[in-house]
């Protein structure tokens, strides 16, 4: 197998990773936070660990890490959370169902509006975008880190400090990116931060994380037992505990641990620039070819993470894709859950074949791939 996937969830997972997770069923066998005992209380101290890892890796404050089922559950609180009765939502135009549908299901039942900016590769155009877009009952920007698509990097930062010259909060969807791209949470200035724990952190799939800024408190998503004051009827005022209710992903959040420390090891800056000359590869070598459609140009001066997506002419993205997996080549075809994205790009009807290489893409596997586009297409 051929694994160009890493979009979806990445593959391999580290040894790290796996035997983490095979561990912990021996080692963290008991319910963190239910029991004073010793194997309890292991448990507690290795998700304790864990949230420390990954406020030190975003550069956030260790209680303000809250481990959740996924990105698409951190959005979800994130939205849920900050909306009041009569809110107003600015996101981009590149933004993944897990934010769009939300707000639509908030919208049609007359809780909140939301309006979309358009992202273009003039920054100071994209950022008057979205401050045009700003009303007096704005609440937050949701603002993704790269298109899961077409790897479009908006300027995050810049669009956070204009949202808060006017009292509005910045999130950011760092599903795509996140192990690959600097995350920094103090530098861009993010009140909130929803990241997938299976893409580019290596961890396991079913976690990923919510991670608060001291000056927000949204409301929660779910409540229930959280293992401290349960003497309250009321949920815990304090993070993490009042945004984690129920039994954690213990072997989960074992593996997401271990996959942290594997990026922290082998450094972001070291797993884009590997990643980008796989991407740069396929794409040099792809580019001559006048049956095949490429979206993205990675020579045109704007900042673009390694995702490429592509179409061969006269054929439909799905049935591309099945042709790859006929060759033993994993890639995805279709929408990948981002319609807006492809509505900009002008491939709502036909999607695109998306291509997603990670830190244990070699060279073989992208002249593979390579290959047996060329024969597909011609």
């Amino acid at each position: 197998m051929i694994y160009f996937d890493n979009g979806a969830t990445s593959y391999p997972k580290p040894f790290s990773v796996v035997n983490a997770v095979q561990r912990s069923f021996g080692n963290f066998c008991a319910n963190p936070g239910r029991g004073g005992y010793k194997s309890a209380m292991k448990s507690a101290e290795m998700i304790y660990n864990a949230r420390s890892a990954a406020a030190n890796f975003f550069n956030a404050d260790t209680e303000n890490v809250v481990f959740t089922s996924g990105c698409t559950y951190s959005l979800n609180a994130a939205i849920k959370g900050v909306c009041r009765l009569g809110s107003h939502f600015v996101i981009s135009d590149l933004e993944h169902n897990s934010v769009v549908r939300p707000l639509e299901k908030l919208k049609k039942s007359g809780r909140c509006d939301y309006s979309v900016a358009k992202v273009t590769p003039d920054e100071s155009e994209t950022v008057r975008n979205f401050v045009n877009a700003f009303r007096k009952n704005t609440v937050a920007v949701i603002c993704t880190l790269s298109s899961n698509v077409f790897g479009i990097m908006p300027p995050i930062s810049k669009i956070a400090r204009e949202a808060h010259k006017y009292g509005i909060l910045f999130i950011l969807d760092a599903a795509q990116g996140a192990g690959y791209l600097p995350v920094d949470m103090k530098k861009i200035d993010a009140d909130i931060i929803c990241c997938a724990g299976h893409k580019g952190l290596f961890g396991p799939m079913g976690t990923g994380l919510l991670i608060l800024s001291n000056d927000v408190n949204p409301d929660t998503l779910i409540e229930g037992g959280t293992g401290s004051n349960s003497e309250s009827l009321n949920q815990p005022e304090y993070s993490p505990d009042r945004f984690e209710s129920g039994t954690p992903n213990v072997h989960g959040i074992a593996g997401l641990s271990e996959g942290i420390k594997f990026v922290e090891t082998a450094k972001c800056e070291n797993i884009l620039q590997h990643e980008n000359k796989i991407i740069k590869y396929i794409f040099d070598e792809l580019k001559p070819y006048n049956s095949i459609v490429l979206y993205t140009d990675f020579y045109d001066g704007v900042p673009k993470s390694p995702v490429l997506s592509f179409n061969i002419k006269s054929k439909k993205s799905e049935k591309t894709a099945a042709l790859l997996a006929e060759n033993g080549i994993c890639v995805r075809g279709g929408l990948h859950c981002a319609p807006l994205a492809h509505k900009k790009m002008g491939t709502l009807d036909i999607g695109t074949v998306r291509i997603t290489p990670s830190w244990f893409t070699d060279e073989k596997d992208a002249e593979f791939l390579v290959n047996c586009i060329k024969k597909i297409a011609k």
